[in-house]
């Protein structure tokens, strides 16, 4: 477990005692407050290899105070924790530029994986601020551990482009998530495109995903676009992806894994723009164990 300072700000004693215990513990030297303004001083002058702080702070919110922190040293990981747990706050202390959010209460062992991840890892380009505008509508809501997690998994992902898979019966929300995905991520000025695969006959889901040239079988009359291109820029949601024919099953992973787009009858090949998030019903590991 790689040593390091650990600056801790939180306005309650007793989280700031068992933060110090705990880090204290697995190693870590620890400095703690109760006020954001020692929290700054300490960064402005250097001290600290990370720093974990609440969000609601007597003197100023950590969201106000993230910003300069990372325009001062944006190498210094931070991790947020705050008990309003909200999705919006997930989605803010990730824009802010926040390693790592943890909702209120949370795991001590969880906290020292985090921070040993964070001394570990190499540091984090700044994250943009969000625009006001953009975080007027909030898509989940909800504080149970379950949705903590799926705000976590939101705000973790929102900045990368990586493909997802989410799963989940009908009615719980898979398209939410991935629309909250598209809203707050990089893609946000794209389109999202979404698609329930089960309603698509089987000899048209090929040409419904990437489209078809004029003449590339019969009754292709003109050309069309598919998904994957109406999508570029965006993101492309398929819902219910495990009914899909095992046959465009695998078609579909040639594309997503070297993220390349091939029109039919088309002798080039574009490269695919959109993110691709899945969606699907049943856990296909839980099926095949069973």
């Amino acid at each position: 477990m790689p040593a390091g300072n650990i600056l801790v700000a939180d306005d309650d004693s007793a989280i700031r005692t068992v933060l110090n215990q705990a880090l204290s513990r697995a190693g870590y030297e620890v400095r703690s407050t109760g006020n954001a303004a020692t929290l700054w001083r300490w960064v402005s002058q250097g001290d600290g290899d990370l720093v974990i702080t609440d969000v609601v702070m007597p003197d100023e919110n950590a969201f106000d105070l993230l910003p300069r922190i990372k325009k001062l040293r944006p190498e210094l990981p931070v991790i947020v924790m705050s008990a309003q747990n909200t999705f919006m706050t997930a989605i803010r202390a990730s824009e802010r530029g926040a390693y790592e959010y943890l909702p209120k209460p949370f795991d001590l062992k969880e906290l020292i994986t985090i921070v040993g991840r964070a001394l570990s890892e190499p540091k984090e380009k700044v994250r943009e601020a969000p625009k006001p505008e953009d975080l007027g509508n909030i898509p989940l809501v909800g504080r149970s551990p379950a949705m903590q997690e799926i705000y976590r998994f939101v705000a973790r992902l929102m900045q990368t482009d990586l493909t997802v898979m989410i799963t989940g019966e009908s009615g719980t929300g898979k398209e939410l998530v991935a629309r909250a995905l598209h809203d707050y991520g990089k893609r946000r000025s794209g389109p999202f495109v979404a698609i329930n695969m089960a309603a698509i006959p089987r000899d048209l889901v090929e040409s419904e995903l990437f489209g078809h040239e004029k003449g590339a079988f019969t009754g292709a009359n003109t050309r069309s676009s598919g998904r994957f291109e109406q999508a570029e820029g965006g993101t492309l949601f398929l819902d219910e992806i495990g009914d899909m024919p095992m046959e465009a099953q695998t078609r579909l992973l040639r594309v997503l894994l070297p993220r390349r787009d091939r029109r039919h009858a088309d002798g080039g090949a574009d490269a695919a723009a959109a993110r691709a998030a899945a969606g699907r019903i049943h856990d296909r590991r839980r099926a095949y164990a069973d």
